[in-house]
């Protein structure tokens, strides 16, 4: 059976970067969380050096411990703007970088599509939690970047890693830090729908 709402109500947790060992613990897959405070854009070029330096021993530019990744570039800024259109890139992209990022601390991540098993299984091993940012609404996703900086790797440019101050950024738990995933579900609740 489906709960009903009334109209207007809001449904989504309101979430503050960094996440906390509770915070991540209490998120459950289909959670939706307006999530605020900083976090940082990183995609594929960004990862194979985050993961070079962490082979190599060499000290990382951001404290993974308390970061949370948004697997993203922006396009360029225009005019008066903080930040241009910015929307999620394809998760798996990072997937064979992701499972030793958390291992060395990661626990928030943001994307777009599911997570291979070795990465689930490292979300589950160490309470990450995994979340989707909607695709298509790049523009909605700037306006709540309201602060921008370059942190690192800028000769990469787009894929430069920068901290992003966001508020009531709309994502939604993919797969929580007991190992749940969304995805998974969804599609087990359309075959019994479909049977």
């Amino acid at each position: 059976m489906n709960p009903t709402f009334a109209a207007g109500e809001d449904l989504s947790l309101r979430l503050t970067t960094p996440l906390s060992a509770k915070t991540r613990a209490r998120l459950k897959a289909g959670d939706m969380v307006l999530l605020s405070g900083d976090i940082y854009t990183a995609r594929d070029a960004a990862h194979r050096r985050l993961y070079e330096a962490i082979v190599k021993g060499l000290p990382l530019p951001i404290d993974l411990t308390t970061a949370t990744i948004f697997y993203a570039a922006p396009s360029p800024t225009p005019v008066g703007k903080v930040i241009g259109s910015i929307g999620p890139t394809t998760s798996y992209r990072m997937d064979v970088f992701t499972p030793t990022l958390i291992e060395r601390g990661l626990r928030g991540m943001i994307g777009k599509g599911n997570r291979s098993p070795e990465v689930v299984l490292a979300i589950k091993r160490y309470g990450a939690v995994y979340f989707g940012a909607i695709g298509g609404i790049a523009a909605l996703t700037a306006s709540c970047v309201k602060h921008m900086e370059m942190v690192a790797y800028e000769d990469l440019g787009p894929e430069a890693i920068r901290k992003l101050t966001v508020l009531d950024m709309p994502v939604v738990v993919i797969n929580d830090a007991e190992g749940n995933d969304l995805y998974a579900r969804a599609r087990s609740d359309w075959s019994i729908l479909s049977e």
